[in-house]
């Protein structure tokens, strides 16, 4: 069993047990006594309250935590402590401040936001990591006493006592109790309760469960949101393989014939992820792009095919679709709509642009491409923006971040990038809309609506396109004809795809 920081194993936020991420860095981990750490705080536990404060103020995690473990030293085992206590304490807070209001015996407002993620912290330790209550609790209060002051100090340390009483299951029951099951779900599980009815919606919706099954379909779904996602790895065709990735020390995917997972350990310190050869992403984003290079292109340019990502940043499938395109001798123009994201596609690109792949970067409203350039593009990529939904376990802050309230919005924006797709489009030529979110009305309301209030698009089967490792049909896709993928069924993000053809005149 792996060790803990402090003696025990832990665990991630659904109490599995994570493995020893111990690197040959931990020989220098601490030249500090244990008397000295527990009054200034261990540097671990600050790096984890760093960067939930900085996601207080706005910032990603993903992005921060990086930059903090570098300028802290931080390596091996300690940053692996550091990214479960970072992720886990932001991820569960909603069912780690129900029960801090009951050990605290005020409601979480009226604490002040510092000190409630250094109790959040303590909480996450306690009940979803394997480490010794007692010091969770020590640690923790060192933590306080250095960031939040001597007077907060001793308010953690009567809270997290509190809470070290009672184990996660009777927690969970206490602070659910009396609640409907959406409602407990949401607690338990730590979503929005808008989230969890939207998420039941959709699973339905899409064909992943009947009215029978959608209650533990929804648990388990739940449940793999707060199950830290593996780290995938592209091979960007032309410049890397996945056997040189192998090489590196990771294993190939059964699911991407283009990915290889990464159990542990730094993607950086691969030579050709650090190159952009290859690139941290999630399988689905690769299948989607996979599929819509296999689509069937009917009457296209005679001078070769010209692909279109209408919003492309950061740039991800752009730099998969580019090499992709390249081996057809197509050419991919890539769109943004902010001179900022346009930089993040061309630093996304750089293997490729070095490589000497034709592809076009562009700054622009997707919006008015299509009228500014009718009939002109084999393949359309409309990778909407969206509540990202399909994304939580990678994106530990979102949950939080989104309101129901940013549906509407969302869902119109998206119906606009469509119709500018489809305008762009050659007759003939294809279209994927993709979304990173299940939501019924971001997904099939929005392809329902375009298509049936026109004369000019069907919706084809894509299905067969979603093809694994082994060139054999990838399973439980949905009814069809549009395809949701799923955490707790495919080991993916929860993407959406859609493929339309433009009719030929």
């Amino acid at each position: 069993m792996p060790e803990g920081r402090d003696g025990g194993s832990y665990r991630n936020s659904r109490g599995r047990q994570r493995p020893d991420a111990r690197r040959s860095g931990d020989r220098a981990r601490s030249a500090s006594r244990p008397s000295d750490r527990r009054r200034e705080g261990d540097p671990a536990r600050r790096a984890a309250y760093d960067v939930a404060r900085a996601v207080d103020r706005g910032a990603y995690a993903n992005l921060e935590l990086p930059r903090i473990l570098r300028n802290a030293g931080l390596e091996g085992r300690d940053a692996g402590f550091a990214t479960e206590l970072t992720y886990g304490g932001i991820r569960m807070r909603g069912l780690y401040d129900p029960v801090i209001e009951l050990a605290a015996g005020r409601p979480a407002t009226q604490i002040d936001p510092p000190v409630l993620d250094t109790l959040r912290l303590g909480a996450h330790q306690l009940l979803g990591m394997r480490v010794p209550s007692h010091a969770a609790a020590s640690e923790t209060v060192a933590l306080a006493r250095s960031v939040n002051g001597a007077g907060a100090a001793g308010f953690v340390n009567a809270v997290l006592r509190r809470i070290s009483e009672r184990t996660r299951e009777e927690w969970v029951t206490e602070v659910t109790a009396g609640r409907d099951r959406v409602d407990a779900l949401s607690v338990e599980y730590s979503h929005p309760g808008w989230v969890v009815r939207a998420l039941r919606a959709a699973l339905v919706a899409h064909g992943a469960s009947t009215d029978e099954t959608v209650d533990g379909d929804l648990e388990r779904l739940l449940a793999a949101d707060n199950d830290p996602a593996r780290v995938s790895l592209v091979a960007r065709p032309g410049l890397a393989t996945v056997e040189e990735l192998v090489e590196a020390g990771a294993e190939a995917s059964s699911l991407s014939p283009l990915a290889a997972i990464m159990e542990s350990g730094d993607p950086a310190a691969i030579a050709a992820v650090r190159q952009t050869r290859a690139a941290v992403q999630d399988e689905g984003s690769q299948l989607l792009a996979l599929a819509l290079a296999a689509a069937t292109v009917q009457n296209p340019n005679p001078d070769g095919e010209q692909w279109l990502d209408l919003c492309a940043g950061p740039g991800g499938k752009a730099a998969l679709l580019a090499t992709l395109a390249a081996q057809r001798g197509a050419v991919l123009f890539a769109n943004e709509v902010s001179e900022h994201r346009t930089e993040l596609v061309r630093k996304t690109l750089r293997a490729a642009l070095d490589a000497d792949v034709e592809v076009m970067v562009g700054t622009g409203d997707g919006r008015d491409l299509g009228a500014e350039e009718p009939d002109t593009y084999d393949r359309v990529l409309v990778d909407a923006p969206c509540t990202g939904l399909g994304a939580l376990r990678r994106r530990p802050e979102s949950r939080w971040r989104r309101q129901a309230s940013d549906v509407p919005q969302l869902s119109a924006l998206q119906r606009e990038l469509l119709v500018s797709g489809i305008e762009a489009t050659r007759p003939g030529g294809v279209i994927g809309y993709a979304t990173c979110s299940p939501h019924v009305a971001e997904t099939q309301l929005v392809v329902d609506d375009i298509v049936g209030d026109r004369t000019d698009v069907v919706l084809e089967d894509a299905r067969p396109l979603f093809i694994d490792a082994e060139g054999a049909p990838i399973d439980r896709l949905g009814d069809g004809p549009t395809v949701q993928l799923w955490p707790h069924i495919h080991g993916t993000d929860a993407m959406y795809f859609a493929l339309l053809r433009k009719q030929p005149r």
